[in-house]
């Protein structure tokens, strides 16, 4: 008999593809480099992640069902192509001074990789771990949030020592890497495999697992009210997070008065509680349940988003952005746990990549709100309140989805009185 893989050393692997992915949330070192070697703009080359945003967002969707036909290490082997030919692609961009070559090497094929390589290990990790499905996600999708706190200073010393072109020669090179070995190792579990000794914690009552709601396809998931909800919460949570991370550092500036450097401390730390935030949350998710997290998320911002406008006092200040940041990490950690939950693990990575469009669109959204804002009123702070409104929507839909999850949870109940529903 084929020995079963570790189900531990799969979540390993799966970290190792999004650490190295998720280094495009420290582009901003590229940022004043390119600026100031070739007179470039801050937009033209904040595009450059902006695309790659986008991209994953598309591909995501597009190439969530070649997840799902081909398995992960497929996937994750495509991954590692796109996304190291771009990192490095993006060096001879550089050295050849060219801005539309780099929009197509880190913006397109990078956010191609990025894509692909977000969803593999993911839907893969919802199957090894049936009991913890939470903190499975949470734990890749935490190296995801936690690579800019890795990467960053590597960047900064590789920028400054070797130049910009051979730095992005260099880490697309080591992307290359590590992915591609972290894919090789990536599996599906056995039909109908649970943990070593999880048959005998069910029998004795010890442990219990939840049934999904229901065994959908992608195109059955998104022919139900559910899935547009889920959508919008994501959005909205990820929409407001964003606009955060892209002003966080001049909003901290304006709003407390704190210096350049402090205000970049700042932000290095903020980074690791998103990183926290995608275990944490994802991990309490387990217990809880799904909607009670998200409902939980919204209220928690709602108040947040409110008050933070009108908040002088420095210390409070940062330790509520801090709180943020974690629900913006914990959103994107529970939303495959929660698919997961509605729509079954048949198609986990097809339904995830649709859902991921969200982050595409928020991903151009929330900055640029945020831009917008503080241009016209002349403050950041306004877009806050405007926010905590858009929190409130959240949490209408979050209430609304329990509506749907009741009625299948009745639905289901009829059909198999014995059978244990997904909270």
């Amino acid at each position: 008999m084929k020995k079963t893989k570790n189900r531990w050393l799969i979540a390993a692997s799966a970290v190792g593809i999004h650490i190295s992915i998720g280094s495009v949330y420290a582009w901003s070192n590229f940022t004043n480099p390119l600026m100031e070697e070739f007179g470039w703009t801050s937009q033209q080359v904040q595009l450059t992640f902006s695309l790659a945003i986008l991209f994953l967002g598309l591909s995501a969707a597009f190439l969530g069902h070649f997840v799902e036909k081909y398995g992960p290490r497929a996937a994750g082997l495509l991954a590692a192509a796109f996304f190291g030919v771009g990192v490095i692609g993006a060096g001879f961009a550089v050295s050849i001074g060219s801005l539309t070559l780099l929009y197509a090497t880190y913006g397109v094929l990078g956010g191609i990789g990025l894509g692909v390589g977000y969803i593999a290990p993911v839907s893969t990790l919802v199957k090894w771990f049936p009991d913890r499905r939470g903190l499975a996600t949470g734990l890749a999708i935490m190296g995801f949030g936690f690579a800019a706190a890795i990467s960053s200073p590597v960047m900064e010393i590789l920028i400054n020592s070797v130049g910009i072109a051979n730095t992005f020669y260099i880490l697309g090179a080591s992307y290359l890497v590590i992915m591609t070995l972290s894919s090789l190792y990536l599996e599906r579990p056995p039909v109908n495999w649970v943990p070593e000794g999880f048959n005998e914690k069910m029998k004795s009552g010890k442990s219990r697992i939840k049934e999904d709601l229901s065994q959908l396809t992608a195109n059955q998931a998104i022919k139900t009210s559910r899935f547009y909800y889920l959508w919008i919460m994501l959005f909205i949570n990820v929409t407001c997070g964003i606009a955060i991370l892209s002003a966080a550092k001049p909003l901290a500036q304006e709003s407390i008065g704190l210096s350049t450097a402090e205000a970049a401390a700042l932000v290095g730390v903020l980074g690791i509680f998103n990183g926290l935030g995608r275990i944490g949350w994802a991990s309490i998710s387990d217990f809880i349940g799904r909607p009670n997290t998200y409902t939980t998320f919204f209220v928690i911002q709602i108040i947040l988003f409110a008050v933070l406008p009108h908040t002088q006092e420095a210390i409070l200040f940062q330790v509520m952005l801090a709180i943020v940041y974690t629900c913006y990490g914990g959103g994107f950690a529970a939303i495959p746990a929660y698919i997961g939950d509605l729509f079954g693990t048949k198609q986990l990575g097809a339904i995830h990549g649709y859902i991921l469009t969200a982050w595409a669109a928020a991903g151009l959204a929330g900055p640029m709100f945020a831009a917008w804002m503080k241009d016209t009123t002349g403050s950041y702070a306004t877009s806050l309140t405007f926010f905590a409104g858009m929190f409130v929507i959240a949490l209408a839909v979050s209430i609304l989805i329990r509506r749907d999850i009741n009625k299948l949870r009745q639905q289901n109940a009829t059909k198999n009185p014995n059978s244990t529903m997904a909270g």
